[in-house]
């Protein structure tokens, strides 16, 4: 599924956040220490080589919302943009938190002149956060930052399964209509 939204191509498909090969930056659903861990962090850091976790030393600790930017390694991007979410029920409030991390990630994004980046779900595996309020805060955050991009011209929500690929569709579609 995709749809242009402020001149900006958003995407929703279902992937390997590690294998985005036509993306220039890929979105780590990152732990504070920016280690290799489970998920999305423990397939990113597998494909990009022992590097990433060295580069992301000197940045280490993040806090949640909080995000951060390496070079991507043996990844088949330029960019890894790592963001620490909230841990549902512990770190709060946490839907400010989770809409930190795509405001920051973007933010990152523009500053360095990305024009493409691949977003997984933040939050929504070890860290607990119920999947659809996770999905509507992603979505809503990262329509609303098209309003301001100069640089970014495609965004993509990469999901790991065809469940959380068809939530976040339809978040999509109730919020683009």
């Amino acid at each position: 599924m995709e749809k242009r939204v402020n001149e900006v191509q958003i995407e929703c498909v279902k992937g390997d956040i590690a294998n985005q090969t036509d993306m220039s930056t890929v979105v780590n659903a990152a732990n504070a220490a920016l280690k290799s861990g489970g998920g999305v962090a423990g397939a990113l850091h597998r494909a990009a080589g022992p590097e990433l976790a060295e580069a992301g030393k000197p940045m280490a600790p993040i806090q949640p919302g909080q995000a951060v930017i390496t070079q991507a390694f043996a990844l088949p991007n330029d960019y890894v943009i790592h963001c620490l979410g909230p841990v549902y029920g512990v770190d709060k409030p946490e839907s400010s938190l989770l809409r930190q991390c795509y405001q920051n990630a973007i933010r990152l994004a523009e500053e360095n002149k990305i024009k493409n980046i691949a977003f997984p779900s933040i939050s929504t595996g070890a860290f607990g956060y119920p999947l659809e309020e996770a999905a509507k805060i992603a979505v809503e955050e990262v329509v609303k930052q098209t309003k301001h991009l100069r640089s970014l011209e495609k965004i993509r929500f990469v999901l790991f399964s065809e469940k959380d690929e068809e939530i976040f569709k339809k978040t999509f579609s109730r919020i683009i209509s």
